[in-house]
């Protein structure tokens, strides 16, 4: 796997962490009445379910795929076209100027422990089409085809997960903060226009991909 290739994987998976989603939905929540140990506790969650999603691209998906050019055909096209769909849906969030979610979330009502707050981070990912689509239509593509050994494919997932880290855990760190800075109209802007640019770029590249 070359350093291009991790670095492609390591942008588009930073931007769909950085878009508004319910990880800091489910953050928003958390922290201010349970503290942050719920909160880290949430992103271990997170990093699991993203584990979950990868093993089933690695060894279920992708030994699918080998075994049909029709599925290949059919999973290629509908990957792209969801790529395209959410690049466009980002463009014209980005240029309407709507406001982040993220600014109407209201604290959750009861504390929740540290083995809730684990499992609501875990179902929240594991059951996010949001991210199950991310592992079925863009991870293969970064996938090398040249060997069968998984451990390349799971180096992808562990930079996945620890760009989630970097991302989240200040916000648990500093959540008043830091938050506010990330829900800001001008940067939600920024990153929903570049989310839009790449996420459209990848689905023409899925769309042209040779099996």
């Amino acid at each position: 796997m070359t350093l291009a290739t991790i670095f492609a994987f390591a942008a588009m998976a930073a931007l769909l962490i950085m878009s508004p989603g319910p990880n800091g939905v489910l953050i928003a929540k958390t922290v201010p009445t349970s503290g942050r140990a719920a909160g880290f506790a949430n992103i271990a969650g997170f990093v699991v379910a993203f584990f979950v999603h990868g093993t089933f691209a690695i060894f279920g998906l992708s030994l699918l795929l080998l075994q049909s050019a029709n599925l290949f055909l059919a999973v290629k096209l509908l990957g792209a076209a969801y790529l395209i769909f959410i690049g466009v849906k980002a463009l014209r969030s980005a240029w309407r100027n709507r406001p982040a979610p993220l600014a109407k979330v209201a604290p959750a009502r009861r504390k929740r422990g540290l083995t809730k707050a684990f499992i609501e981070g875990f179902l929240t990912n594991a059951l996010n089409p949001k991210v199950a689509m991310f592992y079925v239509a863009a991870f293969p593509q970064f996938i090398p085809h040249d060997t069968v050994a998984p451990l390349s494919a799971y180096l992808l997932v562990a930079i996945h997960a620890a760009l989630n880290v970097a991302w989240f855990a200040p916000m648990v760190l500093l959540f008043d903060r830091l938050s506010t800075v990330a829900r800001g109209d001008r940067v939600q802007r920024w990153i929903r226009g570049l989310t839009g640019a790449v996420f459209i770029g990848f689905g023409i590249k899925l769309a042209t991909l040779r099996p």
